[in-house]
């Protein structure tokens, strides 16, 4: 470690993704010097569903942490900052007053949400784009706030913390965030610029949560996290440790990171990382460019509270690096990715097979969460050499789309792309990425372009690099750019795009053809449920709901062979009726209080009407219950019915 005094020699980055957590900790020179990666596990719990453990989520950060600093042996003193970057979109709710999760995370590319997003832009409504103008989002499975929604929709403890006013929503960021400085004790509830301009309610004007477009979606939002810049102080580790002490400076989403740790300062710069998705963003300035193709815009960076903000143009693509873990880990076509660059070079082209990885639908610049996966244009002669050099064109293929968009949208020739990401080590990607795209690919010999770009953020706030431009040097230290040119004539490669396009509109409306949901599968969503009148109560009646006000409660509990059972009188406008609770069932109902019966029965004591209530239902305080005052003088549980037998 440090002696005291001395300035601090790292900066520490936290890089949480879709399928592993990752700390390294950086120089002042901008190079990695000691880095650990866990892995992440995935958990899916139907077709379409992907999930993470939040709690994993923060333990496999912090042990990645506590190993970094170990093997270069520094201490909390040693490092000057700590800059966070992370997966976008995933959504966790947690509860205030515990600071624990209420619900696994549900992750950027789940499906859940389709029916919730369809139910957004059905009829009646402005379809997709109705919150572009303010957001500069589509409506999409993809986004936050649908997925808070299905939250809120669909689990019970998320809705019953929302009304009790303890539910806090936030992205990987923020949960982190929250944890690492405190959790339930004073830990902070904020989001970045980036991560927030993702959720579908930020107006990317003022940088601040939209009420008309929370009020549309019902989402409070006094659950949401509050927005900061990408570079500042946010707070310090507070509960953990090794780490105690360090200041969290930095926070971006991981494609914003990549794009500050790619250099991409200058407007109409772009980059390209290919991860588990891809994700190409042109740098547009300080001004917001809407899209009229099919991308999104978004936030690039903002380096400060007083600092401009930069803005970008986002084609994300669902399946990259996915597809080639579904060769290998569903088809069992090869044993490890790295095989795939041999393979599809053995082969001189793909045999005329065409593979159009629409596992989840198809992101930008089609949007159309109805489309599946096809591989097309197969014969006799097809092999899985064929095979897989058509799964590693199609991510080619996919990024010449959204290249094609952005041209479009801007009217910028891009000159050439720079990639990152861990599929850019396959050499014949990056040659057909070139091919395709007809310009000049540059990869950096820093293949570290997310992380670097979040350290840089950190250590930008509390002084430990000076300049913005100072990635430029960082990067060429790290050994400068790797091109690969095009060899492919237009003529040849207009040729190949049609092939790529007319596979394109096969995989559309598949969905249809796809296995039907069993009834029962999907969770119901919570109605407002529809209460009984006390007075039409009768022997025998099950599934029942009342709204009640608690009118007396005994002193004495009365012996049954279920235990003490507590004889307490309620009632609604229409009459009263004595409710027989389990001592648990009990603790709401004190006098004057309003109570909620889900899911009671009728029983018949003594040949009169008593309500009781199951393990399968339950008896709460209602909150914001309307007034009213029980109508006592109709008992319905003094009249006593003859027991005839049939």
């Amino acid at each position: 470690g440090a002696l005291a005094g001395m300035a601090p020699t790292y900066v520490l980055s936290i890089d949480q993704g879709t399928t592993s957590s990752r700390a390294l900790l950086f120089g002042k020179d901008g190079q990695p010097k000691a880095k650990e990666q866990l892995d992440l596990t995935q958990h899916y719990p139907q077709p379409g569903w992907v999930e993470h453990d939040p709690k994993e989520i923060l333990d496999s950060v912090v042990k990645c942490c506590e190993a970094a600093m170990a093997k270069v042996s520094a201490s909390a003193e040693d490092i000057a900052a700590i800059g966070i970057t992370n997966q976008r979109e995933t959504t966790i709710a947690w509860d205030r007053s515990t600071g624990k999760p209420l619900y696994k995370a549900v992750v950027w590319l789940d499906l859940r949400t389709s029916d919730t997003a369809a139910k957004l832009c059905g009829p009646g409504t402005k379809g997709k784009d109705k919150f572009r103008k303010k957001t500069g989002l589509p409506i999409s499975t993809y986004f936050s706030a649908v997925k808070i929604k299905w939250l809120l929709d669909n689990v019970p403890e998320v809705r019953k913390a929302a009304d009790e006013g303890t539910c806090m929503f936030g992205t990987v960021e923020s949960w982190l965030l929250y944890n690492l400085t405190g959790g339930k004790d004073g830990g902070l509830h904020i989001t970045d610029v980036s991560n927030a301009s993702r959720y579908m309610l930020m107006d990317l004007s003022t940088h601040t949560w939209d009420e008309a477009i929370c009020k549309q979606l019902e989402i409070p939002m006094k659950t949401l996290p509050e927005i900061r810049s990408n570079s500042e102080v946010y707070g310090k580790v507070k509960g953990f440790g090794k780490l105690d002490g360090i200041p969290i400076a930095g926070a971006l989403g991981d494609q914003h990171a990549a794009l500050l740790g790619q250099g991409c300062l200058e407007v109409g710069s772009s980059k390209n990382t290919y991860g588990t998705g891809c994700f190409m963003l042109l740098n547009t300035g300080t001004e917001a460019v809407p899209s009229h193709s099919g991308l999104l815009t978004t936030i690039g960076f903002k380096l400060g509270k007083e600092k401009p903000t930069f803005y970008a143009l986002e084609g994300s693509v669902a399946c990259a690096g996915r597809t080639v873990q579904w060769l290998r880990d569903n088809m069992g076509l090869i044993a490890d990715a790295a095989e795939t660059d041999a393979l599809a070079s053995s082969v001189e082209d793909s045999g005329g097979v065409t593979l159009v990885p629409a596992f989840s639908g198809l992101f930008a610049p089609h949007w159309r969460p109805d489309a599946r996966g096809v591989l097309v244009g197969m014969t006799l002669f097809t092999r899985k050499e064929h095979i897989v050099r058509a799964a590693l064109e199609s991510v080619a293929f996919s990024t010449v789309d959204v290249m094609r968009a952005m041209k479009a949208d801007t009217g910028l020739r891009l000159g050439s792309m720079h990639v990152d990401g861990g599929m850019t080590a396959n050499r014949f990607l990056m040659q057909v990425q070139a091919d395709l795209l007809g310009v000049d690919v540059f990869r950096a010999k820093m293949p570290e372009a997310t992380v670097l770009g979040a350290a840089l953020a950190a250590g930008l706030a509390v002084g430990f690099y000076s300049d913005v431009k100072d990635i430029k040097e960082f990067l060429k230290t790290a050994g400068g750019h790797e091109t690969f040119s095009s060899k492919l004539p237009p003529s040849a490669r207009a040729k190949e795009h049609a092939r790529w396009a007319d596979a394109v509109q096969r995989a559309m409306d598949l969905e249809r053809h796809g296995p039907q949901k069993e009834k029962g599968q999907e969770p119901k969503a919570l109605k407002k449920p529809r209460f009984r009148k006390v007075s039409s109560l009768r022997p025998v009646q099950k599934g029942i709901n009342l709204m009640l006000k608690v009118v007396s409660s005994p002193a004495e509990a009365e012996d049954s062979k279920d235990g003490a059972i507590h004889n307490v009188v309620c009632g609604d406008e229409s009459g009263v009726v004595t409710l027989r609770l389990q001592a648990p069932q009990y603790l709401p109902a004190e006098v004057g209080q309003y109570i909620r019966v889900q899911n009671g029965k009728t029983v018949m004591v003594k040949g009169r009407i008593h309500v009781e209530v199951d393990k399968w239902g339950k008896v709460a305080q209602a909150e914001n219950a309307e007034p009213f005052e029980a109508k006592v003088d109709n008992d319905i549980t003094a009249v006593a019915y003859e027991l005839t037998r049939d």
